[in-house]
């Protein structure tokens, strides 16, 4: 059982590391000083110029196949880019990537809409999510009619990713009610100009996501992704595509923040002593820092079961469930650790105490990852003590 990163392995890690500091960190004020002003913290033409740079060093689509020009890297791999990109609240993300499903495409669908979204010319959003529809994915009420060669859409999705920014839409409606999520429901491409609209929803943390208006939208059956009724599967392969690597980005989040708090506590002195010195101290560091070392091996334990082919959602549940638990957990210690300037927003704590309490809701509640956990074992699904047990 070999642990170590191979040469080429240890280089593109290094190379995004290097990145993360030389490029993305020197941002972050200047990014806390635009969220306190309730402005974006990268403006679309900084993301785009900063993707670009990546790009002349080879980093692009880093999940897409070669063929597509992507660098096609392994889960394994990527789990640990995004645990390096999480060292940083800097809102970047590597260019050309596309959602999986849109793979699925025809040939036409393809020209149209996935190559164009790989090379960032177009962007999308995945649309499921309702008011009444969230963890309950087959609960969704949004519905297409057949009228002649075209469905009309009508229905609202909630808490879309980039549905504000997106200038089309992978939305899943039910297109045969008594079928249900059984082959009832479908996927459609639509674009923004076919006249859904989108409005912004406030949130605790920086996300804004959105919600989607389809007010008798009309599509042709030339916008149907994949076949007609067969819409749900394609859901749960997007939902199912990588929850391993939310928790990932969390362990540079997590890393970084303790490093901040041990900072802080050989040099801020109470009493005449460093607070390194108080137990209390000594034992939020060390919880801390045993949780970031289980969470990284849960976390690099599901990508590897990913690219071995086994199938990884049990692995997935496990990491999601643990990462947001334990990242909230360490996010508060640390800000405790800072006191009274942790809690202020001249600090980066209480940006990242709002932005990793999302980790626990979105792609798979809390609860939701352990009813899967629970369900799994309990019905013999997977073995006690897992690939080792």
């Amino acid at each position: 059982m070999d642990f170590s990163l191979s040469v080429e392995e240890r280089e593109i890690r290094d190379w995004v590391r290097t990145f993360v500091w030389k490029e993305l960190v020197p941002l972050e004020p200047e990014v806390l000083r635009r969220e306190r002003a309730h402005q974006p913290g990268l403006t679309a033409d900084e993301l785009t110029e900063l993707q670009a740079k990546a790009r002349e060093s080879g980093f692009w689509g880093v999940q897409t196949p070669e063929e597509y020009g992507g660098m096609g890297l392994s889960a394994v791999m990527t789990a640990l880019l995004e645990a390096e990109l999480g060292r940083t609240f800097v809102p970047f993300y590597f260019g050309g990537a596309a959602d999986n499903i849109l793979f699925h495409a025809n040939e036409e669908q393809r020209q149209r809409y996935l190559l164009p979204t790989i090379e960032g010319t177009r962007k999308s959003c995945f649309a499921i999510t309702e008011p009444g529809a969230g963890s309950d994915a087959k609960a969704i009420r949004t519905t297409a009619r057949r009228d002649g060669s075209e469905w009309v859409i009508n229905g609202e999705k909630t808490f879309i990713t980039g549905g504000n920014e997106a200038d089309f839409t992978m939305v899943f409606a039910v297109t045969d009610a008594e079928k249900g999520a059984g082959g009832g429901v479908t996927c459609f491409l639509v674009d923004r100009d076919r006249g859904w609209r989108s409005e912004y929803i406030d949130t605790m943390g920086e996300w804004g996501p959105a919600s989607l208006i389809f007010e008798d939208v009309r599509v042709p059956d030339s916008q149907v992704l994949g076949e007609v009724g067969q819409g749900f599967a394609l859901a749960m392969q997007w939902i199912g595509r990588g929850r391993y690597l939310l928790p990932a980005r969390a362990i540079g989040s997590c890393e970084r923040l303790l490093g901040m708090a041990i900072e802080h506590a050989n040099t801020r002195e109470t009493f005449g002593a460093p607070i390194a010195d108080r137990q209390a101290i000594q034992w939020m560091i060390a919880d801390s820092g045993v949780e970031i070392e289980a969470l990284r091996w849960l976390v690099l334990h599901a990508a590897w079961q990913v690219d071995q082919g086994v199938d990884s959602r049990h692995a997935q549940s496990i990491a999601k469930l643990y990462g947001g638990q334990k990242a909230n957990e360490i996010v508060d210690r640390v800000l405790q650790i800072h006191g009274g300037m942790g809690y202020t927003r001249e600090l980066p704590v209480e940006r990242w105490y709002r932005e990793l309490r999302l980790l626990r809701i979105y792609e798979g509640t809390d609860e939701i990852q352990r009813r899967t956990i629970a369900r799994n074992l309990l019905k013999g699904h997977v073995r006690i003590g897992g690939a080792l047990g």
